[in-house]
């Protein structure tokens, strides 16, 4: 449910460091915060009723958040070139002030003009596959090219390679920690490429190193600036199915790219593609579940089904992959660049083989002959 657009402050009677004093007082949640707003009008009046507020929950001798933790986060900020957003500001982006638990500040680095641009979100496994890393990369450069702007999390694996592919065209990046503090540290170097052609934004103050609980809050804003949820490949519990869980219960679509039965790291997108999220073969299905048009794309072999092939080239194809593989077990991805032919056309005939009883597949993707 969205919060009530009219529980929006008059900006002009609210000193920011107020909102900051709130929402970094103890107790105080997004939820919480919106609340206490909507009830007294501004931060300072909010701020003023916590103490008799606590009280009546039973909390005695509550403290509000000291004035000079307020000013040393905002002078950490300006050194570090972050902007302070505050919900129904103008510059907060819409989508994302729409959902319940909306944050009631983000800082942010970057370009701000993206934040008005319409998002999909591009989520996935930290140890995704090649051909995971592929899709993402192609998906983050057509949404790019539709006009789309492609918000992540800034981890490794998916979110990277989504990010990677969308510098050209928009990428936003949603940090778990502080917007000034880059996790995982291999990221450092795509994290300032995005400082410089993108955006990243968090609720964390500035500094914080993050915690496990930060990345489930970070999801939820994954999600909430998207139109829509896209997952690339997901394990049975992963960070990425809390964000499309975030992204069903906020009103956004979910996307799911389906993988074999036996790769753990497909049981996530194939849980949710049975559960109704829609199946993504290309960015085709997503730009047309959005109605949105991309004029001038051409399908590329990538985009299109492949074509039926003469018996005797599959043949030849099943003898090959044979020929490569024996009792020890190989990783899928080793054997599609070792067989230097398209995945596309490939992964059919493993399935193929494998319900023949031909070749083993084990945890993990990997691919052994039966012996």
């Amino acid at each position: 449910m969205a919060v009530a657009r009219q529980s929006v402050p008059v900006m002009g009677r609210d000193d920011p460091a107020d909102w900051l004093r709130l929402i970094r007082s103890r107790r105080i949640g997004p939820a919480t915060f919106h609340r206490v707003m909507a009830e007294h009008g501004t931060a300072a009046e909010a701020l003023r009723a916590l103490p008799e507020i606590a009280k009546a929950a039973g909390v005695e001798n509550y403290e509000i958040c000291p004035m000079g933790v307020v000013v040393a986060e905002m002078k950490a900020a300006r050194a570090a070139g972050a902007v302070m957003l505050r919900w129904g500001d103008g510059v907060y982006p819409v989508p994302l002030q729409e959902i319940s638990d909306a944050p009631p500040v983000l800082w942010a680095q970057g370009d701000l003009g993206l934040l008005a641009r319409p998002m999909v979100a591009l989520v996935g496994a930290r140890s995704a596959s090649s051909l995971g890393l592929r899709m993402a990369r192609r998906l983050g450069e057509t949404l790019g090219a539709a006009g789309l702007v492609v918000v992540s999390g800034l981890a490794r694996g998916v979110d990277a390679e989504a990010h990677q592919a969308s510098l050209a065209t928009g990428t936003v990046a949603v940090q778990a920690g502080g917007v000034d503090h880059i996790y995982p540290a291999e990221n450092a170097g795509l994290a300032a490429e995005i400082l410089a052609r993108g955006c990243r934004v968090s609720e964390q103050p500035i500094g914080m190193e993050p915690q496990v609980r930060h990345f489930p809050m970070r999801n939820r804003i994954i999600s909430g600036l998207a139109r829509a949820v896209v997952v690339v490949e997901a394990a049975a519990k992963s960070g990425s199915l809390i964000t499309a869980e975030a992204a069903l219960e906020q009103g956004r679509e979910v996307f799911a790219v389906p993988g074999h039965p036996f790769d753990a790291r497909a049981a996530g997108c194939n849980r949710l593609i049975r559960d109704g999220a829609t199946l993504v073969r290309s960015a085709h299905d997503i730009l047309e579940a959005l109605q949105i048009a991309m004029p001038g794309h051409r399908a590329t072999p990538v985009d299109a089904p492949e074509p039926v092939r003469p018996l005797r080239d599959v043949t030849a194809l099943h003898n090959m992959i044979l020929a490569r593989l024996g009792p020890s077990p190989v990783a899928e991805d080793q054997l599609i660049r070792d067989l230097d032919q398209p995945a596309a056309r490939v992964l059919p005939e493993l399935v193929t083989l494998e319900l023949e009883g031909l070749i083993l597949r084990q945890a993990g993707g990997l691919l052994s002959r039966q012996t």
